[in-house]
């Protein structure tokens, strides 16, 4: 078999961009005319100073060869400005406002973006000495060059390189380092951080915009927050080192030089201003993206049943295209911006080379100094148009900064709780009442759960019997009334001191992508593998866990096992026995299991359940039956109360259900 040739990166690229090779192509060719057009103003300001030293005085002779420069450099403009246009087309951005927010995000990191300010402006200051070296030949070229001036020069050129390749070496590593381990931090923050939020919270917040926020939200911040920050920061350090040391050498050349640094920093305040409303239009189409992406991903087998393929390819088309059209208007509005803002630079280095020109003429510059500012004029702006070119990046990081913060304010549910151990486990609500946004889902209520007793809680699909054991958990706070455990209201507790005492059994079993041993032992993170089985044992899963072809080390979660309903639910239930809290709410957790696994379920549960306080919501009778109480919820209420027989012999909804099966339909016996 004949060995496939390795493709170059700029082949493989241009494979990839088959569907717009032609504007690629033309991208590149307009750089490189760009590149070209950048060379002229070089060999415009070479004719002068070769002009200059051979004695050449008259002053008509120079306007011409600053006209050429000017030329040259609108041209370089024009075309790399048209050049960026295409490329990013092909493919798919308040300066001191923004330095703050990156600053404050930092968190722990804020000393690390110091320290690159810090050796940015050391760097500055030994990139200024190249100037000095200049200058200091260009006396010599005029007077007499010796070998001490030789040797001065050598080495203040030498000092200037060392000098700019260790602290740029340092500034580099400082800002990597701050970019990426203060989004660690900070992500570490935002998943500690949703633990304490209200599941109100996740309700208004889609999964996709969640999602986002952590990766591509976060990964715009981790990427360009450190390039915005050391580029402009930097770009303004070195110009202003260089503007006062060519302000040493003449006064009157450093204010046309601040004139520049004015008009630039106007034009960026500009852009800034007009990106403060694509930006955020960026992020939310990349957010919108993300989402459907993932609907559309979880939700295959429904596609794929209902033959909604078409349907399903048009709403992530749409998100592409949206997410494409706000990448183009932010390139589009910062190229508006980036070309005049260049030129204008440039235009001022021409007016330094002719006024340098002028008043070298007229006898008010020396000739050195009249060559160095014209040098001067090509070198001092050099940074600050690096710095210009990330203008985009400023309310691109500033925007994202926002959508990561506004996760960061959102108030947790225990900002004054306190660290209670209770000495009983007695449950009571007291006049509760509570709404899932304006829907009145629970009022009115009170109840009185004994430690170490069953409770069934039973009604029609809706009730609130969910919502009833999710304020006892606390995934809610009340409107109305309180909640208590061992005498103390919930909202007392901090969230971790409240849920290390309950464990929770859901219907819908939820395994992380990681091991089974992992996934157990989440309910206490320190346990022993000898622990670990010996919950799994309790949960009858033991036997069918070792039979798996890693046992315990077998990875599940995203289809990685292919274990059942039953299987799943009682290694759920085995994470529950190993936690051992005191309170145990079953929410359906037999509802949905064949009859194959329903005994050894029932096993499971009774050897989590013993000697606990039980809640369980459930729909067979038997398991409601031997309950100490049951409770009937129906309209946001509790409408009746008692043990089995009691109700039975009453007329109400749960005799009825009871007695006619036919009256069950529509609500579920919990």
């Amino acid at each position: 078999m004949e060995r496939e040739k390795k493709q170059s990166t700029f082949a493989r690229l241009m494979e990839f961009a088959a569907p717009c090779r032609g504007k690629m192509t033309a991208s590149v060719l307009l750089a490189v005319l760009g590149v070209a057009c950048s060379m002229v103003p070089y060999f415009a300001v070479a004719n002068m100073v070769v002009k200059l030293l051979s004695g050449e005085k008259r002053i008509l002779y120079y306007p011409l060869r600053c006209a050429i420069a000017v030329g040259g450099f609108l041209l370089q403009v024009v075309f790399s400005s048209i050049s960026t246009t295409v490329s990013h087309t092909a493919t798919y951005s308040v300066l001191f406002q923004t330095f703050r927010k990156i600053y404050g995000f930092a968190g722990s990191k804020r000393g690390t973006l110091s320290k690159s300010i810090i050796f940015s402006f050391i760097n500055s200051v030994f990139e200024m000495l190249q100037i000095i070296a200049i200058a200091t030949v260009l006396n010599a070229i005029i007077s007499g060059m010796n070998a001490k001036v030789k040797w001065t020069s050598f080495f203040i050129m030498l000092l200037s390189i060392a000098g700019k390749i260790v602290t740029g070496y340092i500034q580099d590593l400082s800002k990597t380092d701050a970019g990426y381990f203060m989004c660690a931090e900070k992500r570490v923050h935002i998943g500690d951080r949703l633990k304490y939020m209200p599941m109100g919270y996740f309700n208004s917040h889609s999964l996709g915009a969640l999602t986002a926020a952590v990766t591509t939200t976060m990964a715009d911040i981790e990427s360009n927050a450190p390039a915005v920050f050391n580029k402009v920061l930097h770009g303004y350090l070195f110009t202003l080192v260089m503007l006062l040391g060519i302000s040493v050498f003449d006064w009157r050349i450093g204010l046309i030089l601040l004139a520049g640094i004015l008009i630039f920093t106007g034009y960026n305040s500009l852009f800034q201003k007009k990106s403060r409303v694509d930006s955020p239009k960026r992020q939310a189409a990349q957010a919108k993206l993300v989402e459907e992406t993932l609907e559309y991903i979880q939700g295959m087998s429904v596609v794929k049943s209902f033959n909604l393929d078409n349907t399903g390819d048009k709403k992530i088309d749409r998100a592409v295209e949206d997410s494409s059209n706000s990448n183009l208007t932010l390139e589009k509005s910062f190229v508006k911006y980036l070309a005049p803002q260049q030129f204008a630079l440039r235009f001022v280095s021409v007016i330094v080379i002719f006024v340098s020109i002028l008043l070298y003429l007229s006898g008010s510059m020396l000739l050195s100094n009249c060559l160095l500012m014209m040098i001067s004029a090509f070198l001092i702006y050099s940074q600050l148009e690096s710095a210009g070119s990330t203008a985009a990046l400023q309310r691109l990081v500033d925007s994202s900064i926002d959508s990561i913060n506004e996760i960061d304010s959102t108030p947790v549910m225990d900002w004054n709780g306190e660290d209670i151990m209770p000495t009983h486990f007695d449950i009571e609500m007291k006049d509760v009442g509570f709404s899932y946004d304006k829907r009145k889902m629970l009022e009115h209520v009170n109840l009185k759960i004994p430690e170490k007793t069953t409770t069934a809680v039973v009604g029609p699909s809706g009730s609130g019997k969910s919502t009833l054991c999710s304020l006892i958990s606390r995934f809610w706070d009340v409107d109305e009334g309180c909640v208590t455990i061992g005498g103390r209201d919930v909202r007392e507790y901090t969230l971790d001191s409240l849920l290390k005492n309950i464990s929770v059994v859901f219907q819908k079993v939820y395994l992380f992508d990681d091991t089974i041993a992992n996934n157990i032992k989440f309910g206490k993170p320190d346990a022993t593998m000898d622990e670990i089985i010996a919950a799994a044992k309790k949960a009858c899963c033991h036997d069918f866990i070792i039979a798996l072809p890693q046992g315990y080390n077998t990875v599940v979660g995203e289809g990685d096992a292919a274990l059942s309903g039953g299987e799943r639910q009682r290694i759920s239930i085995a994470r529950a026995i190993l936690k051992d809290a005191s309170i145990i709410i079953l929410d359906e957790a037999s509802s949905n299991v064949d009859p194959e696994n329903e005994s050894l379920l029932q096993s499971a549960i009774e050897a989590l359940t013993r000697n606990k306080t039980i809640i369980m919501i459930a729909h067979r009778l038997k398991t409601v039956r031997n309950a100490d109480q049951i409770l009937v919820v129906d309209g946001g209420g509790i409408v009746q109360r008692g043990t089995h027989e009691e109700l039975m012999q009453q007329h109400g909804l749960y005799a009825d259900f009871i007695g006619v099966r036919k009256k069950a339909v529509g609500w579920k016996l919990a």
